[in-house]
C-alpha cells in the first residue's frame, strides 16, 4: 500500500520550479500559487491611499471598511484600529473621505488583497479646497476658462439637453420654468447619480452623449443643494475637462447662489440655481409677444407719420405758383433771350460792318497796286509769243508776234521794225 504522504512529497518534487515553466500539463495547483503571492505581495512597500468610506463595520479592536474611489468604481478592502479610528474625533460613515497608512497583504486561504492600516486621517475642508484651488489655478493657466471660449446661448433652442439627478427637484425645476417661458421647448433628459464615485463618469458620458446629438442646441448640467463634500465631482478634473470639449452651449446649475464648482467657470453659462437656468436658456414668451406687438405698433405709427409727412409736403409743392402756372417759370428765360437775340444781331450787324470796311479798305489797295489801274492812264501790255511780257525792244525780231493788252480790250500785232 502506498503511503499517501510520499505521493504528495513526490508529486510537489515535480512541479515547475517558474511561472514560465509551468505548462497545461504542468500546471501550478491554488494551493502552490496563493503563497508566492503573499510573498510577492509581502515586499511591496507602505503606502497612503485616499478614498471613501463605505460599508464600516466594528469588530473587537478592529475596524473593516471598503475604501471605495471618489472617481471610479474600484475599491478596496481595508482594515484600521479602532483606536486610530476612534481618534479621528468624526462620524466614520459610508462617504467619509479619509487618508489610510496601509500595507498590502494577501489572504492565502480565500485569494483575498487586503490593506493592513495602522493609521487614519481624516481629509479635511481645508485640504479638499486647497486641492481644488490648485487645480483651478492649472486649469486657468491654460486657458480653459478664458471668456472667449464662452459660446452665447441660442436665442430659441430647439430642443434642450438635461443632465440630471434621477431623483431630485433639479429636473422638474428646470422643465417647468423653461416651459413656463416658452412652451414649445422639448428636451431630452440623462438621468445620472450626482454624487459620489458614478458621478463623474456618468455625467461626463452624459455631456457627450448630448453633444454628439444634432438637434440639441444647448445643454443644461443641473443639480440641487447639497453639501460641499456633495457637490466635489463637479470639481473634478475629468469632469470639468470633458465639459470644456463640449462643443454644444453648455449651462451650468449646480447647488445654490454660493456654491461655485469648477464646472461654473468652464461652462458657456453659470445659472445659479436649476431654477434659474429655466429661465435662462429660453426667452419668456409673454415678453417676446409684448416686444413684437410694440416693435408693429411703433411701425404703424412710424408709416402713418411718413405718409402724413410726405401728404403735406405734396400738397405744399401742388400749392406753389411755379406749379399752378409752370409757364410763368419760362418768363425769366424769354427776356434772357429776347436780350440774347437783339444783342446776337448788333453784334452781327457790327461785324459785318466791320468787314465791308476791311474788303474796301483791302480793295482800294488791291486797285490801287493792280496793273489794271496802269493800264486805264493809258498804258498796255505787250507779250510776246511766248507770254513773256516785253520789257525791251532789242528783244524783238521783225515779223515777231506781239499780244498786246490795253485797259479795255486786247490785241494781236506783228512786229515790222524795231527801233
Amino acid at each position: 500500500m502506498t503511503d499517501p504522504t510520499d505521493a504528495s512529497t513526490s508529486h510537489r518534487a515535480t512541479l515547475p520550479a517558474t511561472a514560465a515553466e509551468t505548462s497545461p500539463e504542468r500546471p501550478w495547483p491554488v494551493r502552490h500559487l496563493s503563497p508566492k503571492i503573499r510573498d510577492y505581495v509581502a515586499r511591496l512597500p507602505e503606502v497612503w491611499i485616499e478614498g471613501q468610506v463605505l460599508n464600516a463595520k466594528r469588530w473587537k479592536h478592529m475596524v473593516f471598511l471598503t475604501l471605495r474611489d471618489t472617481d471610479e468604481q474600484m475599491s478596496l478592502k481595508v482594515t484600521v484600529p479602532a483606536s486610530q479610528v476612534d481618534a479621528l474625533g468624526m462620524p466614520f460613515e459610508d462617504g467619509a473621505r479619509v487618508v489610510v497608512h496601509a500595507k498590502p497583504s494577501w489572504w492565502v486561504k480565500n485569494g483575498d488583497l487586503q490593506m493592513a492600516g495602522d493609521a487614519v486621517r481624516a481629509v479635511g475642508l481645508g485640504d479638499l479646497l486647497a486641492r481644488i484651488e490648485m487645480l483651478k489655478e492649472a486649469l486657468a493657466a491654460e486657458g480653459l476658462f478664458d471668456p472667449e471660449r464662452k459660446r452665447p446661448l441660442p436665442l430659441v433652442p430647439r430642443r434642450v439637453g438635461l443632465v440630471c439627478a434621477n431623483q431630485g427637484d433639479a429636473e422638474h425645476d428646470v422643465i417647468e420654468n423653461a416651459q413656463r417661458r416658452w412652451p414649445a421647448v422639448q428636451f431630452t433628459v440623462r438621468r445620472v447619480t450626482v454624487q459620489g464615485a458614478r458621478c463623474v463618469p456618468e455625467t461626463t458620458a452624459a455631456i457627450a452623449a448630448l453633444d454628439q446629438d444634432p438637434d440639441i442646441d444647448v445643454i443644461v448640467v443641473a443639480r440641487g443643494g447639497g453639501s460641499f463634500e456633495d457637490l466635489l465631482p463637479f470639481s473634478d478634473e475629468a469632469l470639468v475637462r470633458a465639459a470644456g470639449r463640449c462643443e454644444t452651449p453648455l449651462v451650468s446649475a449646480i447647488g445654490h447662489e454660493k456654491d461655485a464648482p469648477l464646472l461654473d467657470l468652464v461652462a458657456d453659462y453659470r445659472a445659479s440655481t436649476p431654477t434659474d437656468a429655466g429661465k435662462r436658456i429660453v426667452p419668456d414668451a409673454e415678453v417676446e409677444r409684448a416686444i413684437v406687438s410694440q416693435a408693429v405698433t411703433d411701425a404703424m405709427a412710424a408709416l402713418r407719420a411718413r405718409i402724413h409727412r410726405e401728404r403735406e409736403g405734396l400738397a405744399q409743392f401742388r400749392s406753389r405758383p411755379v406749379l399752378t402756372h409752370p409757364q410763368r417759370m419760362l418768363d425769366p428765360y424769354k427776356e434772357q433771350l429776347a436780350q440774347a437775340r437783339e444783342s446776337s444781331r448788333r453784334a452781327l450787324v457790327t461785324s459785318l460792318d466791320q468787314s465791308q470796311a476791311v474788303i474796301r479798305e483791302w480793295g482800294a489797295s488791291l486797285r490801287a497796286l493792280s496793273p489794271q489801274s496802269t493800264l486805264d492812264r493809258g498804258y498796255s501790255i505787250v507779250r510776246d509769243s511766248s507770254g513773256a511780257v516785253v520789257t525791251d525792244a532789242s528783244a524783238l525780231s521783225s515779223d515777231a508776234s506781239l499780244h498786246i493788252r490795253f485797259a479795255d480790250g486786247s490785241a494781236d500785232a506783228t512786229v515790222t521794225e524795231v527801233h
